[in-house]
């Protein structure tokens, strides 16, 4: 731990001679498709959060796998409850630590190589996956898969800081939703590789799933070493040569452009106005600058930071991995729906197509708007699947010749199925991509990096969690909970609807800057109707951002 202080100081635009105006609106230079394509490509980096994360579900299905993990004496017909849960939810442990070590590396080396860093790290995962089979197998997937999510931790959180910083303000929702929709065509991906192998008698059932993982590790590092870093970081270093080539390219327009240099000279000088309310410090204070200031200000880094990660806490507590992680012995074991891969890839189909939706949705109606009418129509459909499945559905079983468990009405199962998949409509389109929007908006440059990484780490965290404790929620032999789990999904969809009204701000068409101060002025029930007055390098130049020593953390 270093007690130095962090090399960090940005002059402010007057000092530099930067061109600044009063008018909120020209803060930006005009979208371009250049720019458009830089900043899609980098929500490629979803496809691989998604992939790892869908893949496992088939594999631990794989009669080899189970094999070469649990033995061959006695034949077993699944991966324990205990071995299903460790090897699921350790990706989600080592992602956890790969966010918070994120956090850091990404103000020490920068946005995109800490993303290049961590697909190398990812890529290590992958050959230690390899050798599963060879030698202790539980031991190498599982070592395999830690390491894996280490990098995927990188990955999910810097991605989200790297887009959020470079894309313009009008279309940054839609571009960072587009995140999301890279991670349901991860999802969808690794359902349809998982299909094709399924009946293979080698290890290829599961080494094939694995080894493709190399695919969107080598295009996401490769492609970024094309790209230019974050303008936001170069100010906080205070190379402003290299923040202006940088929005240039981003922009696709001449450095010397006025479009270029008026949005410089906000991002400096909302640097320079964040620097005095958070000091440098050392490394320790710079990650407790993130849990200061009151529980009870809208605007501190303490309410900032329980926000980020409360949002993502929320995100997982939807219950939607429990669909995508167990979603096929979970069906197959109704025995009313004769293959269950079709039914788990449909709920797969309808997540990756009802993402895009939320492109247009969260710039037309705003990031809160979504959040709550989603909770809203997801909790109806929790509670519609756990109603029906406790009354007439799948917790009304009989056994048929073979000794196999029925459902006695095959069509309330089904009724319970099309809920689920309304269910998946409602989270694809507003909670899915809405979390990671607001964790990259919400806070001020000095803390953005760590804030970004302790929420995503809490998504993670929660991930974990739901991982391990769901096989016992749902298994035979444990808690058996059937159709009833839905009540507590659907509870927590409650807590999630009610949360969102109370403490979710809009940042709707706002810069990053321009959410820093509209969440110092307003309240979230109020945000969507605060409106910019200025811009800070005009405030600035006016001497009207001094901030009194009592506000300065």
């Amino acid at each position: 731990m270093s007690s130095t202080h962090e090399k960090e100081t940005a002059p402010t635009a007057a000092h530099i001679g930067l061109a600044h105006t009063p008018d909120v609106e020209r803060i930006e230079a005009p979208v371009t498709w250049k720019a458009y394509l830089i900043c899609a490509f980098a929500s490629f980096g979803g496809i691989f959060f998604g992939y790892d994360s869908g893949y496992i579900n088939g594999v631990l299905g794989s009669q080899i796998f189970i094999n070469a993990v649990e033995g061959t004496a006695p034949i077993h017909e699944g991966v324990s409850e205990s071995h299903q849960a460790l090897v699921v939810s350790i990706l989600s442990c080592g992602t956890f630590f790969g966010a918070l070590i994120a956090g850091d590396l990404a103000d020490m080396m920068g946005r995109k190589w800490t993303v290049i860093l961590g697909c190398l790290i990812y890529l290590i995962g992958c050959v230690i996956q390899m050798i599963t089979g060879l030698g202790d197998a539980l031991g190498a997937i599982i070592a395999g898969r830690l390491i894996a999510g280490i990098g995927v931790g990188f990955e999910s959180a810097v991605v989200i800081l790297y887009m959020s910083e470079i894309c313009p303000r009008k279309v940054r929702g839609a571009l960072v939703a587009g995140y999301q929709f890279c991670i349901t065509i991860g999802l969808m991906l690794a359902s349809c590789v998982v299909y094709g192998t399924q009946n293979r008698k080698d290890t290829g059932a599961y080494r094939i799933p694995i080894a493709i993982q190399f695919i969107w590790a080598i295009i996401l590092a490769g492609g970024l070493m094309c790209l230019p870093d974050s303008p936001r970081y170069f100010v906080k270093k205070g190379n402003l040569a290299a923040a202006t080539n940088s929005l240039s390219r981003l922009r696709g327009q001449d450095p010397n452009s006025e479009y270029i240099q008026v949005e410089l000279a906000e991002i400096v000088a909302n640097e320079e106005y964040e620097r005095q309310l958070i000091p440098s410090t050392t490394w320790f204070g710079s990650w407790a600058n993130c849990f200061k200031g009151s529980l009870w200000k809208a605007n501190s880094n303490l309410r900032k930071t329980i926000l980020g990660t409360s949002l993502q806490m929320m995100q997982q507590w939807t219950g939607v991995n429990f669909i995508f992680y167990y979603s096929t012995p979970f069906l197959k074991s109704t025995g009313a729906i004769s293959n269950t891969f079709l039914i788990s890839m449909v709920f797969t189909i309808i997540n990756v197509f009802s993402t895009p939706i939320s492109f247009w949705t969260v710039e037309r109606f705003g990031r809160r708007t979504i959040l709550f009418w989603g909770a809203l129509g997801m909790l109806i459909c929790q509670f519609l699947v756990a109603i029906i499945g406790v009354t007439v559905g799948f917790n009304h079983t009989h056994k048929d010749a073979n000794d196999n468990s029925i459902a006695n009405n095959i069509n309330a199962v089904n009724a319970q199925i099309a809920f689920i998949a309304i269910f998946i409509f409602f989270f694809a389109s507003t909670w899915g991509p809405g979390a990671w929007i607001l964790i990259g908006e919400i806070f001020p440059l000095p803390i953005r990096s760590r804030g970004v990484g302790l929420s995503t780490a809490s998504n993670w965290l929660w991930n974990t969690i739901i991982a391990v404790i769901t096989p016992y929620m749902v298994g035979e032999k444990r808690g058996n909970l059937k159709s009833s789990v839905f009540f507590v999904w659907g509870g927590l969809c409650t807590c999630a609807f009610v949360y969102t009204y109370f403490l979710v701000p809009e940042t709707k068409g706002l810069s990053l800057e321009q959410v820093d101060k509209m969440m110092e002025e307003t309240t979230p029930r109020t945000s969507a109707k605060w409106k910019p007055t200025t811009t800070f390098a005009h405030a600035a130049e006016e001497g009207m951002l001094n901030v009194p020593a009592e506000k300065q953390v």
